[in-house]
């Protein structure tokens, strides 16, 4: 018998991944035989052998999923026209409307939480504990607990957050909530993994291997990009559907069988890949354990410090799964989940390109023009203009130098022990190579360089949340 095909219109379908759901569940029907979905037009071909496919028998099976089949493009504009689950539908939407506009109270509880996460990063909890080589694996557990509630969660908890309804829409309404978590283990499983492996790799090679914080700054740059991307579409921006990360049809039908992991895999995979992410926690483990000496010791280091920050993304993932799964909550959810990914993107976006040197460092400080006004060259000891500076919990102290071109520098670090974004190392672009400080106390890094050009260069932690300028004069 010959395949025959017909075009349905789809109400609902909004990303590569309902897609992927949609073929799944029809080409569950015995006389489907082939299933092409598309975000893009909104609709569905479906090749068939014998009779078409009902398009109420359809709605049922969809029902749970909110997607909506019509024969037609445009919707009959007479209510006995309509079945019973696109009344449904129509009067929620009428009683939506009625109601206060969903956006703006989104847009409204994201700013309560913003507020809530800027006045705890700006009460300094990183500073009431101290980690250094020898501090025990509890107090580097306790060190990733404190990442979990810091800027790092900015950083990671941002990519989760932007990725669960992705992940979500990967499973149907009539599967587990056991199974819909299974992307969010994976992620994490990916990420304990890499630190415990990353980790023994930086003590077996030492201080030999350094990191580019240069290309993990353009990294995440991408990763912000990207998550402002899915913030706008999932509040709603219906221009951004046609952005849709997916992968050939060929693989989403596999992707679509029981029988494979629904798209694990990729989730292990950027859970691992967030250990080159600079978030400064991660850098100041990651600088202990490559002081460390010994791979199992640097691997139990960044294992155990992973392990610290898995509560809190767990929390985000295995809420975001519960949320997603509530009709009701659903919608508003998906909206402050949006907004709240966007901040967090456009938080670590700017402070990433401080870190490159393209930001505004010399206006975040009020008092910077008279700094500037008021200090004086750097002293010149031993043909070396010398320069110090102490490393706190939230700051440079102090945060601004002048010094001459052409005459060599001597910069001496001391690090207070007080742990935080900027105890890992600094970053002075345009003027030396990245700088990695040992995080113990009352400890000194010196690093010398030649200034070669007149100008203002900004120095900060990885993230680009702590900030300084050298300026370089004739």
């Amino acid at each position: 018998m010959n395949n025959k095909q017909h075009t349905y219109f789809v109400k609902g379908m909004h990303c590569a991944s309902c897609e992927i759901l949609i073929e799944k569940k029809l080409l569950e029907i015995p006389n489907v035989k082939l299933v092409e979905a598309s975000v893009d037009s909104g609709k569905v071909v479906v090749g068939f052998e014998g009779e078409k496919p009902d398009t109420q028998k359809l709605n049922d099976i969809f029902k749970k999923d909110n997607y909506i089949f019509f024969e037609n493009e445009k919707i009959q504009k007479q209510g006995s026209d309509f079945t019973p689950l696109e009344k449904l539908i129509k009067k929620n939407d009428v009683v939506n409307k009625k109601s206060a506009n969903p956006t703006l109270v989104a847009f409204n509880v994201a700013i309560i939480i913003v507020i809530a996460f800027l006045l705890l990063d700006r009460a300094g909890i990183s500073g009431i504990l101290n980690v250094n080589s020898t501090s025990s694996l509890i107090t580097f557990f306790a060190f990733g607990l404190l990442a979990g509630l810091s800027s790092c969660a900015a950083l990671v908890g941002g990519i989760v957050l932007s990725l669960s309804k992705q992940w979500h829409d990967m499973y149907s309404s009539d599967q587990s909530y056991y199974q819909k978590i299974q992307p969010h283990i994976m992620f994490n499983t990916g990420r304990i993994l890499s630190y415990a492996i990353l980790g023994g790799v930086l003590g077996l090679v030492g201080s030999r291997l350094s990191i580019s914080l240069g290309f993990t700054a353009f990294l995440v740059i991408a990763f912000s990009l990207l998550m402002i991307i899915l913030g706008l579409q999932m509040i709603g921006v219906t221009g951004l559907r046609k952005f849709q990360f997916s992968v050939p049809k060929f693989i989403t039908q596999r992707i679509a069988s029981e029988s494979n992991f629904k798209g694990r895999h990729m989730p292990f995979v950027m859970g691992a890949l967030t250990f080159f992410l600079p978030c400064g926690f991660t850098i100041t483990a990651q600088t202990i354990a490559l002081f460390s000496g010994s791979a199992i010791q640097g691997a139990l280091i960044m294992g155990v410090f992973a392990l610290g920050t898995l509560p809190m993304l767990l929390l985000i993932g295995f809420s975001s799964v519960k949320l997603f799964s509530k009709p009701h909550l659903s919608l508003m959810f998906s909206k402050v989940a949006g907004f709240l990914v966007i901040f967090f993107a456009l938080f670590t976006l700017v402070n990433q390109m401080n870190v490159l040197g393209f930001g505004l460092s010399g206006l975040l400080n009020l008092n910077q023009n008279k700094i500037q006004n008021e200090i004086g060259l750097a002293p010149v000891i031993d043909g070396k203009q010398v320069i110090k500076m102490t490393v706190l919990a939230s700051n440079y102290n102090p945060n601004y130098f002048k010094v001459k071109v052409g005459v060599p520098v001597r910069w001496e670090i001391t690090s207070s022990g007080q742990t935080s974004c900027d105890s890992g190392s600094v970053i002075a672009k345009g003027l030396v190579d990245t700088i990695y400080l040992n995080p113990n106390a009352s400890q000194v890094t010196i690093k010398e360089f030649v200034p070669q050009k007149a100008g203002q260069y900004s120095f900060s932690c990885p993230m680009g949340m702590v900030r300084g300028i050298i300026e370089v004069v004739n």
